[in-house]
């Protein structure tokens, strides 16, 4: 009987795969790649038309000499890694690794790990797509090119450890250019004014919204002292009826998106449970399952047999009313990654209820959220009645709107953020009807600044951007956090002050790598690569002559620059040498410069030269535990000063109290005051 090699990346799922296939069939593991570039060089030829240089792995050896193994009993071999670029560079590397013949293996994918699935991609076994493969060379080159040049500047200007990359440079400035707006925010004032009326011969009240801009305490008063006797009149009912559509099945940035704000999870997170539901969980009766499809995707395709198996489901548990319409395009006219299906169950007989007992508490949850979620998306819309009612007094107008929920359709098993039906019945109410005003109820607010990062929110303007891809979200946004460059802080992403300092390095000695429109078309590129209509290396010829002559600039600026530890007139308490000033993972710190022989070490608090409100003594530099910047009182924590904003030494010429910067201007602290002005002094009111 022939003898077959099937060898995927993980012991899991070769462990769901093996099931599927008869005695014959031999499955195991590489464990990801056993090939990549040397740590110890940048591994490109750039004189010999940049050959990247391929080793394998350290610890990867036993691996492969097992593998070796197998492939000389096996007659054929079958290359099933993930269906994508990095999927397809495995199996790449190991034909390359274990010098398959061409006659002898093919290769095999399959969206989903179920018996029918696997078995079908047998009788669709091919070559490897090398325009898959180079694609993810031509990532992987430039990534190697950016990380290897560039960091040692870092090294230099800052500290070492460092490093830089293609997409995590522009997440960092993403988020840095974010805190720089909220800094530079000044709110400004604004009122609401509801009324409440009560139609002729009613006991109930109706609530009605003033439709015009209230921008201060006079103009509403105004307003309210003019309408207090006027004649409030019904102008306009109007009946409707609105939807709220079904969502989308997930794809992998809006699985990230929606299991960070329903479930708190980090991207990493998602991805790492995700990986495990979609490679196989061992389900009491059944085995190992595999019980999702392929986790990066950024297609929301459905395929046909899904959709029916789905209509079937909804419509015995359900019943007809709440089947979809189906049929979904795959996606909003961008490119689709590996043309893909979304993320759905495999089997949707396999409800979470069925299953819980077999998973973890997370597993379980996000299991929930994607089952919920692809079938809300194969359901009805839900449908409300809306009354909507325009009523004029003394010439000024006024709204007021119910929504009652006819049919819930998706709400039924999936809950979206929108607005919560009202309860207020207008029945009865006509045009031209009168209304008494029982009383006004006014409200002050203040305009708010962009919402600082999130992890969801990052990955929603990475994708709208079309920077990275569906497999880059999750180890980008890691990566600038396990290197301290921001830190998270209940769901918010902030800047650490050595966040900063790579980011102004990098804008000005780099500032292509960190252009966003740069590298978005960097993604274009690497898209047409895929597609076979460009050459992988005809994209690195053009990048690396700009990226070698940015380095040589930056290194020349370098020699003009003394870089030596910055000298205090601080005494280290226990030598009585003048401390210096070094960067640490948090920032700044201060160190004796006789290490190793004294290892004596401070904070840093660099002095504003402005004096603490409250107490007089210096305002300084400070860090959060995580390292997130504020400006604090040098007496903390006996004097509980502090402000996200950097403080002027320029007196409030209202009141003379504190200012701070916001952006260009300064802005008083003080919360009856809101005078704003230039940093020049020039005032621009309150």
């Amino acid at each position: 009987m022939a003898k077959n090699l099937v060898i995927v990346e993980s012991p899991a799922k070769a462990k769901t795969i093996k099931k599927f296939l008869g005695n014959n069939y031999e499955v195991i593991a590489s464990n990801g790649h056993v090939r990549d570039l040397p740590k110890s060089q940048m591994g490109i030829d750039t004189d010999h038309d940049f050959e990247p240089k391929y080793i394998t792995i350290r610890g990867k050896g036993d691996i492969l000499a097992k593998l070796r193994k197998e492939v000389k009993k096996a007659d054929r071999v079958y290359l099933a890694t993930d269906p994508d670029r990095e999927g397809e560079a495995i199996s790449w590397h190991l034909s390359q690794a274990l010098k398959l013949e061409d006659s002898r293996f093919k290769r095999i994918t399959f969206n989903e790990i179920t018996k029918n699935a696997v078995k079908n991609s047998m009788k669709e076994a091919r070559e490897i797509d090398m325009n898959l493969v180079d694609a993810q060379q031509a990532r992987r080159v430039l990534d190697r090119m950016v990380g290897y040049k560039i960091s040692p500047i870092l090294w230099a200007k800052i500290k070492r450890g460092l490093s830089a990359g293609r997409v995590q440079s522009v997440a960092l400035r993403l988020i840095c250019d974010r805190e720089n707006e909220i800094n530079a925010f000044i709110p400004e004032e604004y009122w609401t004014l509801e009324v409440k009326l009560k139609p002729e011969g009613s006991k109930r009240t109706i609530p009605a919204k003033y439709s015009g801009e209230l921008r201060s305490r006079e103009q509403l008063d105004a307003i309210m002292k003019r309408l207090a006797h006027a004649e409030f009149t019904v102008k306009e009912v109007k009946e409707g009826s609105r939807v709220s559509k079904a969502p989308n099945p997930f794809t992998t940035s809006t699985l990230q998106q929606e299991a960070s704000k329903k479930l708190n999870f980090s991207t990493q997170k998602t991805m790492r449970l995700a990986q495990q539901l979609y490679e196989g969980v061992d389900i009491k009766g059944k085995g190992t399952v595999g019980l999702i499809t392929y986790l990066r995707t950024d297609s929301i395709r459905i395929s046909e047999e899904a959709q029916a198996t789905a209509r079937d489901y909804i419509k015995e548990h359900y019943g007809e009313a709440y089947i979809g319409e189906g049929g979904r395009s795959a996606g909003n006219g961008k490119r689709i990654q590996d043309a893909h299906e979304a993320i759905r169950p495999t089997d949707i007989v396999l409800s979470p209820v069925m299953v819980k007992e077999n998973l973890s508490r997370d597993l379980f949850r996000l299991y929930q959220l994607i089952y919920n979620r692809f079938l809300a998306s194969q359901m009805q819309n839900a449908r409300y009645h809306t009354v909507s009612l325009k009523i004029e007094a003394d010439g000024e107008r006024f709204q007021a709107s119910s929504s009652k929920l006819e049919f819930d359709g998706f709400l039924s098993v999936y809950r979206v953020e929108e607005e919560k039906p009202s309860d207020l019945s207008f029945e009865g109410m006509e045009t031209g009807m009168k209304l008494d005003l029982q009383k006004f109820e006014d409200k002050q607010h203040f305009t708010q600044p962009p919402a600082h990062y999130t992890e969801a929110l990052l990955v929603k303007t990475l994708e709208e951007l079309g920077i990275g891809r569906p497999s880059t979200y999750a180890p980008t946004i890691s990566t600038i956090i396990n290197r301290r460059y921001i830190v998270k802080e209940q769901k918010n992403l902030y800047v650490t002050e050595l966040g900063e300092a790579v980011n102004q390095m990098m804008i000005k000695a780099f500032p292509a790598i960190v252009d966003v429109e740069f590298t978005a078309n960097m993604e274009s590129l690497l898209d047409s690569v895929e597609d076979g209509n460009l050459a992988w290396k005809t994209i690195i010829e053009n990048f690396y002559p700009d990226l070698e002559q940015a380095v040589e600039n930056a290194e020349l600026e370098l020699e003009h620059i003394k870089i030596e530890d910055e000298v205090t007139d601080i005494d280290c308490d226990v030598c009585g040498r003048k401390m210096v000033i070094k960067y640490g993972p948090h920032g700044k710190f201060l160190a004796c410069p006789g290490f190793p022989e004294c290892r004596n070490t401070k904070p840093h608090y660099e002095k504003t030269g402005v004096a603490c409100p409250n107490c007089g003594k210096d305002i300084v530099l400070r860090k959060t535990k995580k390292g997130r910047k504020y400006y604090g009182c040098i007496d903390n924590p006996d004097c509980d000063f502090m402000s996200w904003q950097k403080p002027s030494p320029v007196p409030c010429p209202e009141c003379g109290g504190l200012m701070v910067e916001k952006g260009t201007k300064l802005a008083c602290i003080q919360e009856d005051c809101s005078c704003v002005v230039e940093k020049d002094g020039r005032s621009i009111g309150k």
